[in-house]
């Protein structure tokens, strides 16, 4: 007979794998009557469970004798009540525990912690932390949930869904991301795994720390220093670390860099979504309205359910300046996923190009309290006191965004705008070379405005010679500016160098031949050549 048994488990666990769950099912409820054994009892839940039978298996588990004995069982039984949206159930199933800030647990599980340590299994205190977390998500109490989410890291780092859920809600600043990372216990074998969750993070570290973790990952077989570790690895095709990257280079401003990276990516993994978020927001920058199009209806078609696939429609139409169909679709994303963090943003930004300010800084609000650990939506709020004039309030945004992220470059821009507009130029010239201090070499044109701002700055303060070589910055990296032109030939006009002043305003007026202020200054200038001479 036993042998008889033996075979019916192994048919069982060849049905689960097969994902024949009623056959699996009905053979696992034979075994469990021929047996009583716990083990089997599991088995037969567990099938349950996998063929969407929540109550039954709930109840078996329940009726079981072991259940509060066993942490796997009432693991098993939380789970049961995940799916079914009982979040407050779910939590008195795993029991009373706490968790400090950082992450330690005091509760019956904590002895588990090192239970799994030898087997190469997730350890089931993580499971049970990072299912905690989930429902105190969903209960909104994101404080809890961010502590559960911090400590199923922490007690396993293999479980990568609790880090998925901290970086994708933005739960944590950028320095506490790397902060987690840090203090996270990885094996000997397990150096890449550390270096690729510090690739994961928020990437506004320095250009050479970030590209040598690349380098470290993507380093090919045989390049490996023998005596730094045994293992030979190569993440050079990773999808996940080529979006990595690609998000990289979205953050330094290199769109041209990333849509190539991401569209070679597509061509071999056309349904890699974090991929797709990061292709999505470099066709926006890039304006590229017919591949924002095909890729929205290939969302909408393979993913009706999901918010990026109504993100991608929405920011079609912001593209297209078509703002009121693009808010409606922003709209509809949050709606499907409110914790969907571009679709605020989008949504916030499609109020404030049809000049709404009070429903723009509602949404960002909105997207502010929800994602603590993203600057942006405070960023954009600033944004939207400076388009109001609003200078010393739109500052202290800035400063509050510089608070969470203080290695964002366009942070800083910012701030320097601010201190322009309300003429603290010496502050104004600071702020700018912190920006392109923190910005990876060589520029590319999305620094351009900084560059001509910072000149501006220096011309106000008299400082010629610099205010000059910045706008000659600004020139290599876009030739076609009328501001820089005008702002060149009036900082040599000030220099009573009249002719290079006149040889530059006649520039500018042949990209822009109304320009109201180089025709004026044009005359002005041969006017005072005339007479200087």
């Amino acid at each position: 007979m036993e042998r008889e048994v033996e075979k019916l488990r192994g048919v069982v666990r060849d049905c689960m794998s097969k994902h024949l769950y009623s056959s699996a099912i009905f053979f696992a409820d034979k075994v469990v009557d021929f047996t009583q054994s716990p083990t089997d009892l599991y088995m037969l839940a567990q099938a349950l469970f996998l063929g969407k039978h929540y109550r039954r298996a709930l109840h078996v588990l329940c009726n079981s004798k072991i259940i509060f004995k066993d942490l796997r069982f009432r693991y098993l039984a939380a789970k049961c009540l995940e799916e079914m949206k009982e979040w407050q159930q779910c939590l008195e199933m795993l029991g009373d525990a706490k968790v400090g800030e950082d992450g330690s647990i005091e509760g019956p599980e904590d002895q588990n912690m090192e239970k799994d340590a030898e087997d190469q299994e997730i350890n089931i205190t993580a499971a049970i932390c990072f299912l905690r977390g989930k429902a105190y998500d969903a209960l909104e109490n994101r404080v809890q949930a961010l502590q559960w989410y911090k400590a199923a890291i922490k007690a396993d780092p293999y479980c990568y869904e609790a880090l998925e859920c901290l970086l994708n809600n933005h739960m944590l600043t950028s320095a506490e991301e790397a902060n987690l990372v840090s203090s996270l216990r990885f094996g000997v074998e397990n150096g890449w795994l550390s270096s690729f969750y510090s690739c994961l993070i928020k990437k506004y570290d320095k250009a050479e720390n970030i590209e040598s973790k690349f380098a470290e990952l993507e380093r090919l077989p045989g390049d490996l220093n023998s005596q730094e570790t045994s293992v030979s690895y190569s993440l050079k095709n990773n999808a996940d670390l080529i979006a990595c990257k690609a998000e990289y280079y979205h953050q330094c401003g290199e769109y041209q860099k990333c849509f190539e990276l991401t569209t070679a990516l597509f061509e071999r993994d056309p349904f890699h979504l974090k991929c797709t978020l990061v292709h999505i927001a470099t066709a926006m920058e890039l304006g590229h309205k017919n591949e924002l199009y095909l890729m929205a209806c290939n969302l909408v078609k393979d993913y009706p359910q999901k918010a990026i696939s109504w993100f991608a429609v929405g920011c079609y139409y912001y593209c297209i300046r078509q703002f009121d169909q693009s808010r409606r679709y922003f709209s509809k994303a949050t709606s499907l996923d409110g914790t969907f963090a571009p679709a605020w943003i989008g949504f916030g930004n499609a109020f404030a190009a049809k000049d709404e300010s009070d429903q723009a800084m509602a949404a960002f609000r909105t997207c502010a309290r929800l994602f603590p650990g993203c600057h942006l939506p405070t960023l954009y709020i600033g944004l939207e006191y400076m388009r109001t004039h609003s200078y010393k309030i739109a500052e202290q945004f800035f400063m509050q965004a510089q608070r969470i992220c203080p290695t964002d470059p366009l942070v800083y821009h910012e701030l320097g705008v601010v201190s322009y507009k309300t003429q603290e130029y010496d502050k104004a010239v600071r702020w700018f070379e912190k920006t392109l201090s923190l910005v990876p070499l060589p520029l590319t044109e999305t620094w351009e405005p900084t560059l001509v701002n910072m000149a501006h700055a220096l011309r106000k303060l008299r400082r010629y010679p610099q205010a000059i070589k910045s706008y000659e910055k600004a020139l290599d990296l876009s030739s076609r500016n009328v501001s820089t032109y005008a702002g060149l030939g009036y900082t040599y006009h000030l220099q009573n160098k009249f002719d290079e002043a006149i040889h530059l305003y006649h520039k500018a007026l042949a990209l822009k031949p109304d320009h109201q202020f180089c025709g004026e200054m044009l005359n002005i200038a041969l006017d005072d050549a005339i007479n200087f001479k």
